[in-house]
């Protein structure tokens, strides 16, 4: 890893994306952390074969590197000595992140072709409030590179969430170890899951996920689209069961959740993750 005094580390290849405004709260992403954590704590913690040093890559973590190392703290309580990998597009960020670096923590300059030294490996990615700016086709192809050196099984957390955490929604992406799976044989990642999480610090509404939608989605809310129909039906469920606001808003919450999955949508309706005010659709 690199410490504090060493040169940033650019990559050969022409970096691939392009800067975002990069205003993260402090804290905002704790929700997506816990999350992660409880969603696929193995990934994280396995230390065989090629995963017994891989690290956790945070790309786009922003102006400045508070977030990178939250996540960093929360998940070395699960893995003490988890690598830790921030990647920023723009030097000046890099430059101000470095102060922070030490043997397990390291910060470079990078985009979705992000870069690893010789012998590195990646077990997981976070790419949160990256890819709204970008068109899609050209998310598809962000996804391309970020897990063409994601180790296998390896998962990429990408989604969008309201300035301040109170809600998001996270496509869950898995790194499949032969490349003919995926889209037309052309990828090597499918998207295995979205998470709905609401912290309920505000009122519940489905309308609210809408405005959080990774961008591969945010414009199919309209007829023919299955996100579409989805939302129809919470919306609809959500009006059938609002008798439940009575009891709170998280009542409301578990039980248009478990209204859906009767209508036949792959909700996982184990109850820490409910109450806990977050909807997985398994796609």
């Amino acid at each position: 890893m690199i410490t504090k005094s060493a040169k940033i580390n650019a990559t050969s290849a022409k970096i691939q994306g392009q800067q975002t405004r990069g205003k993260t709260a402090r804290n905002r992403l704790r929700q997506i952390d816990y999350i992660t954590l409880r969603y696929d704590r193995h990934v994280l913690t396995r230390k065989d074969g090629l995963f017994a040093q891989a690290a956790w890559l945070d790309l786009g973590y922003g102006a400045e590197p508070f977030t990178t190392l939250e996540t960093a703290r929360r998940f070395r309580q699960a893995h003490r000595s988890l690598p830790v990998i921030g990647v920023e597009i723009a030097q000046d960020r890099v430059a101000r992140a470095l102060p922070y670096a030490d043997d397990k923590t390291d910060f470079r300059l990078g985009g979705f072709n992000y870069p690893l030294h010789d012998g590195e490996n990646i077990r997981a990615i976070r790419a949160f409030n990256v890819l709204r700016q970008y068109e899609e086709q050209a998310v598809l192809d962000a996804y391309d590179a970020m897990c063409q050196q994601l180790l296998p099984n390896g998962l990429l957390v990408e989604g969008t969430c309201h300035p301040f955490g109170q809600y998001s929604v996270t496509n869950m992406v898995r790194r499949v170890a032969n490349k003919s799976d995926g889209h037309n044989g052309q990828h090597y990642w499918k998207i295995e899951a979205m998470v709905f999480a609401h912290r309920f610090k505000t009122a519940f509404s489905p309308s609210d996920f809408q405005t959080v939608l990774p961008k591969n989605l945010i414009h199919k809310v309209t007829p023919g689209h299955h996100i579409y129909d989805f939302f129809q039906d919470w919306k609809k469920q959500a009006s059938l069961n609002s008798h439940l606001k009575t009891w709170g808003h998280r009542q409301w919450f578990v039980g248009t959740a478990k209204a859906l999955a009767q209508d036949g949508y792959h909700i996982d309706c184990r109850k820490w993750w409910l109450r806990h005010g977050i909807l997985i659709w398994r796609q």
